[in-house]
């Protein structure tokens, strides 16, 4: 469902997956090859909630005031609150990005894992625990980025032509 608040609509590429189930208001951005998969909400009401292109966002997340690169993995059951995560990251399931929070690019947030307000996460590290530590990926980490990413892009692709909009 997409709804108009303040009015701001969301914007939504032709070659984009939003599931029907999906809830977005207000002025939210999705970019090329992107999705929004059943019971993601993207609340675009009092700032912009930009999805860049090949970006992935799984069931049961929630977004306010948040930006996502191009290539962006995130999981299910994830909380971003006015925060940025870059280029290529992944987001893992069940965590949270508080406010002010900056996750660079080529990085991972463990599942569960809290990135506090305003905290970053350095390009090619990655952060795990409550509150969030950090550091550098190993070799099956980056990969594990690019993997998904791939994944998610194919299930676009097979869920936009199946019609199941």
């Amino acid at each position: 469902m997409q709804r108009e608040v303040l009015g701001e609509s969301p914007t939504v590429a032709q070659s984009a997956f939003v599931s029907e189930m999906a809830y977005l208001v207000g002025d939210v951005r999705v970019g090329e090859r992107s999705s929004c998969w059943p019971f993601v909400c993207l609340r675009g009401d009092r700032e912009a909630v930009v999805v860049g292109d090949e970006t992935n966002v799984q069931e049961f997340s929630m977004l306010h005031g948040a930006t996502l690169g191009d290539g962006v993995t995130v999981g299910h059951n994830v909380v971003i609150d006015y925060a940025t995560v870059e280029d290529g990251a992944l987001v893992g399931m069940s965590s949270t990005l508080q406010q002010g929070a900056h996750v660079e690019s080529g990085s991972i947030v463990a599942p569960g894992c809290v990135v506090t307000e305003d905290q970053t996460v350095p390009a090619g590290h990655v952060a795990y625990g409550v509150p969030a530590s950090t550091q550098p990926l190993d070799e099956a980490q980056q990969a594990e980025i690019e993997r998904v990413h791939e994944l998610y892009v194919d299930h676009t692709a097979t869920y936009k032509a199946a019609g199941l909009e």
